[in-house]
């Protein structure tokens, strides 16, 4: 994605990244590295998705992002645990030397894909280097404190995007020379894309990689609720500094390898389509699309070029929902932040649907869940009765006018990729 990440004016100010001892399968103690991979922990589609993965392989890395237990202290207690046990049998191993790695991820469909990921030195947001672009969810945050604290792991990178010079040299050039030799590991995951991993361990091209992004900023493109867990355990450890200064991540230069943006979904579990759409009356338009899921969202895509548009599901049919009634807007939608703000689609859905027509409070997991995959949150919907709220893709200039603005979109706004597959390199914290 094309993205703020230009150089600062003093380059302590920039982008500090650290070799770290990688944390990895045994690839003799697994089935094979594909079986042990995951998406990201917020990604997964539960409960299908998770039981999947944990069928996989009884080492899935699904077992540490997304232990399961009734009782939360259980569930951390049981990746700790679990993370122990696997250290111990040699499933996992930590590498001999500090390194920064090279990953690269490729697709049928003309994907490319490379970043470094390594030891991230945490910012103060006042100081812009890492630029959140949504708000998060404090229940989240904590949950993902308190497994990152049990097992003293950063169990899966964020993603963050920063903007190069646009030719071969720094970092890019260490990305692209690791690249050309063979790599340490090679994996394809079940949806076709072939991950590849490599380690810098040169203390020259390390060098030349560091100096290289200590002038730049960058955009958190997936990631922002791991990020504010980085942030509050480094805040909360005594002294400092200490171990929890640095968090995993993987930062790709969207000047040669822009990302892609995708819209995330809403299930709304407890509201009926048909009161979804009754409440709707006289508020928006509200229309039935004979359409599969393909053409609805082709005709949601037309309706979200003219302004906000949603497309609600989960009753066997698609309906689409456009042209709010401006009073509406006026009286729900805040007049203070800027017009890009305003008019998002998210904003309205937030603001003037789940606030004002549904009443549902978006920080309640109970009612809504978040969920990347459109035909997974429709196939939900009508499992369990709800309603799916399908949303068009933000455009990328327009997440990056409000972040540099230091303006945060409505949480759960945006879905950047290709995400880094989960299980390839971890951290252990004080490694």
């Amino acid at each position: 994605m094309s993205t703020a990440g230009h150089r600062g004016e003093q380059g302590r100010h920039g982008l500090e990244l650290s070799p770290f001892r990688g944390l990895r399968y045994a690839a003799d103690r697994v089935r094979c590295l594909a079986a042990v991979t995951s998406p990201p922990y917020d990604v997964v589609v539960r409960p299908d998705g998770l039981h999947h993965l944990e069928a996989l392989d009884p080492h899935n890395i699904v077992r540490l992002i997304l232990p399961q237990a009734l009782d939360p202290a259980e569930r951390n207690a049981r990746a700790a645990q679990t993370l122990r046990r696997w250290l111990d049998e040699g499933v996992l191993t930590v590498e001999e030397r500090p390194a920064l790695y090279v990953y690269e991820q490729r697709g049928v469909d003309g994907l490319l894909q490379r970043g470094l990921i390594g030891a991230l030195r945490l910012s103060d947001p006042a100081e812009g280097v890492v630029l959140p672009h949504e708000d998060v969810m404090p229940h989240v945050v904590a949950d993902r404190a308190a497994l990152m604290q049990a097992t003293s792991a950063n169990l899966e990178p964020l993603l963050l995007s920063y903007r190069g010079d646009g030719d071969v040299s720094g970092a890019a050039a260490v990305v692209e020379a690791a690249a050309a030799r063979e790599p340490l590991l090679a994996t394809v995951s079940e949806d076709g894309v072939a991950h590849r991993l490599w380690a810098v361990a040169d203390p020259a091209e390390q060098a030349a990689a560091q100096e290289d992004l200590r002038g730049r900023r960058a955009l958190i493109a997936d990631g922002h609720h791991r990020w504010a867990t980085y942030l509050l355990l480094r805040d909360s450890q005594r002294p400092s500094p200490g171990p929890w200064d640095h968090g995993l991540v993987l930062l790709v230069d969207s000047s040669r390898y822009p990302l892609r943006v995708r819209a995330i979904h809403r299930l709304l579990r407890r509201l009926p389509v048909p009161e979804a759409l009754s409440a709707l009356t006289g508020l928006f338009r509200v229309r039935r699309l004979d359409a599969a899921l393909p053409g609805a969202l082709e005709h949601l895509a037309t309706a979200a070029g003219r302004g906000n548009a949603f497309l609600l599901a989960g009753d066997g049919a698609f309906h689409l929902v456009d042209r709010p009634d401006p009073d509406l807007l006026a009286r729900t939608v805040p007049a203070g932040p800027p017009e890009a703000w305003r008019s998002l689609d998210a904003t309205v859905l937030h603001r003037a649907l789940l606030d004002d027509v549904w009443h549902i409070p978006e920080d309640s997991p109970e009612q809504i869940t978040y969920i990347h995959d459109a035909e997974a949150t429709v196939r939900q919907a009508e499992r369990e009765g709800g309603t799916a709220v399908l949303l068009h893709p933000v455009r990328e200039e327009v997440v990056r006018e409000l972040a540099e603005q230091g303006v945060t979109m409505p949480r759960k706004s945006t879905s950047f990729g290709p995400k880094p597959a989960s299980g390839l390199v971890l951290r252990l914290v004080g490694e």
